[in-house]
């Protein structure tokens, strides 16, 4: 392979979360690096709903019937709306088959859901990586916290989290931004709640977006969050990170960037005679032409499922069942956060007190479950109390107050009702459980054997599901919600009832996963391939487990981890 000029050093497949960091990563590290992503171009700026009002949409924000037939899994995502739906995937056109309900929230742009995502940031810590080793679920972590704790204090900076300092080990502190304040219902819940609950800490939500601007964000036109509240259409002050704002920018400033979108990657090119992969092939998906490209690295980073499609696509005579494929491991170990359990509640009171902006985030309340692996609680009573699970789960929340909505689906007419109206109601406070679900061998995403898309990629089918240590963890998740709710004061606490299915959290991870021994595993502690050293992925298939924290800020420090390894491999020329 060395032989011939290869097109590029490195190919780096999607534009997302991963995506970006590895192209930024390696532009600097003087890299001549070409980005490939399935998705429409977008220029950063250019987001065509943002700061429009609902009375300049067709239809005030709501999104007609048609469009929701065409994407009738995007059209439940939380955030699915007239001003962001062309930011998602059309379903129609991107089909995969389901044996056991399984949710695919997919981009539809360059940036990946970058532009999109929640931009809560946690590290993990310690004890995650420990957990498969400790209770005998899923494949033992190659590496510890410590080996990534480095890799945080590069990634936090350049992305801009905000936070406060808790020293608490199970949600290490980082690199923060001023934290975001709590409203007047937030405080006095605090106090009431860590008085009640010694252990279980309300503490503010650590968010990817910038309440101060430092020059390594100014440098790249990012100014301090508006406090707009429309993240999901696109940022043009890069006041929360995107991979549009952030990463790509940064890359393309090195002069060593070259993105093509509307590329769906098919496969991953490998060389029987040097036993490396020599490049990828994708398919124009405007024009059907289909193009080979190469480099003496490719990096993976077409989001998790993505990811192991592509992979199990790359079929050669070494690797009928996919590239790197030689013991029936790529696919399995497909996981999500669980979620559906938490509770809502009114405060009375507190009517002379507002807030002004919309502020992104909330609270967040660091898992306390089975800490160190027991059974553990914050008060008596509790502590004879045994949790019908293992692993944990954290909640995310916030205390707002309530506006004019309500109108909508009201009754009335005349002056009384519109001063009823235009007066701010009570304050309500919800919150909601991600929960860590176990990794489980049989959880596996394949390709059927004969369908088909539309530019002939063979379409995914999805065979995951939770079982009852998931089940259990969601109700105590509403039981203890309600609880919590109570404790602080608040009335009318209604649990919320449900179990949400895998991909639901959209934290999908796994299917690559990483580990030392080349028979359970499929990438070693670098996110490389064990079976084809120049093949990396860093996107949330190479996660073994996946806490209970939310992963993009984790899913960049892996790859700037992996980046810089291969970096060294390649200048030592022994990549």
């Amino acid at each position: 392979m060395e032989k011939h000029k290869m097109d590029f050093d490195v190919i780096v497949v999607g534009s997302g979360m991963s995506g970006g960091i590895a192209a930024k990563e390696f532009c600097e590290k003087s890299y001549k690096t070409l980005v490939l992503d399935r998705g429409e171009p977008i220029e950063h700026r250019q987001y065509k709903t943002e700061g429009m009002a609902p009375w300049q949409m067709p239809f005030r924000g709501e999104v007609l019937q048609e469009f929701k037939l065409q994407q009738h899994i995007q059209k439940n995502i939380y955030i699915y709306n007239d001003f962001t739906k062309h930011h998602l995937i059309n379903d129609l056109e991107n089909p995969y088959q389901q044996k056991q309900p399984f949710i695919w929230y997919r981009s539809a742009t360059v940036g990946g859901k970058s532009l999109i995502w929640g931009r809560q940031s946690y590290r993990w810590c310690e004890q995650d990586f420990e957990a498969n080793k400790r209770d005998g679920n899923g494949i033992d972590w190659p590496i510890r916290y410590a080996d990534i704790a480095p890799w945080y204090d590069y990634i936090e900076p350049f992305v801009g989290i905000s936070g406060s300092y808790e020293n608490l080990p199970q949600l290490p502190d980082g690199k923060f931004l001023p934290h975001q304040p709590f409203n007047v219902v937030e405080r006095a819940m605090k106090e009431k709640i860590e008085q009640v609950y010694p252990e279980r800490k309300f503490i503010p939500a650590r968010m990817a977006n910038l309440t101060q601007a430092n020059k390594v964000h100014t440098d790249l036109g990012r100014v301090q969050c508006q406090a707009r509240s429309e993240c999901p259409r696109g940022c043009s002050f890069g006041g929360y990170y995107s991979s549009n704002s952030g990463a790509l920018p940064a890359a393309k400033r090195t002069g060593n960037f070259t993105l093509t979108a509307n590329a769906q990657v098919q496969e991953v090119l490998y060389d029987d005679v040097t036993g490396k992969a020599s490049g990828v092939r994708y398919v124009n998906n405007k024009t059907g032409q289909s193009h080979t490209v190469t480099a003496k690295v490719v990096f993976m980073c077409a989001s998790t499922l993505g990811s192991i499609q592509i992979l199990l696509n790359s079929k050669s005579a070494a690797f009928p069942a996919g590239i790197g494929n030689r013991h029936d491991i790529l696919g399995r170990y497909v996981m999500d956060h669980c979620g559906g359990g938490g509770a809502s509640a009114k405060m009375p009171g507190y009517l002379d007190d507002y807030y002004k902006g919309r502020r992104p985030g909330g609270v967040y309340i660091p898992r306390f479950r089975n800490l160190d692996n027991k059974a553990s609680a914050a008060t008596p009573a509790e502590n004879s109390t045994k949790t019908h699970f293992i692993r944990g789960y954290g909640f995310q929340g916030g205390a707002s107050r309530s506006g004019w909505q309500w109108a909508k689906n009201g009754q009335g007419i005349g002056a009384d009702f519109k001063a009823q109206v235009s007066q701010p109601g009570n304050w309500y406070f919800s919150m909601w459980g991600f929960g860590e679900a176990l990794p489980r061998y049989e959880n596996q995403v394949t390709l059927h054997p004969t369908d088909k898309d539309q530019w002939g990629l063979p379409v995914l089918v999805t065979d995951v599901a939770y079982k009852e240590n998931e089940k259990n963890m969601v109700d105590d998740m509403t039981t203890t919600a309600k609880e919590i709710l109570k404790a602080a004061g608040l009335v009318d606490i209604k649990g919320f009832e449900g179990y949400a299915p895998p991909g639901g959290a959209i934290h999908e991870m796994g299917g690559c996963c990483m580990g030392d021994d080349v028979k359970s595993s499929y990438l070693n502690k670098w996110n490389q391939c064990h079976e084809v050293p120049n093949l990396f992925v860093t996107d949330g298939a190479a996660f073994s487990s996946t806490s209970c924290v939310n992963p993009s800020i984790t899913f960049m420090a892996f790859t700037a981890r992996a980046v810089d390894y291969a970096d060294k491999q390649l200048r030592a020329n022994t990549l």
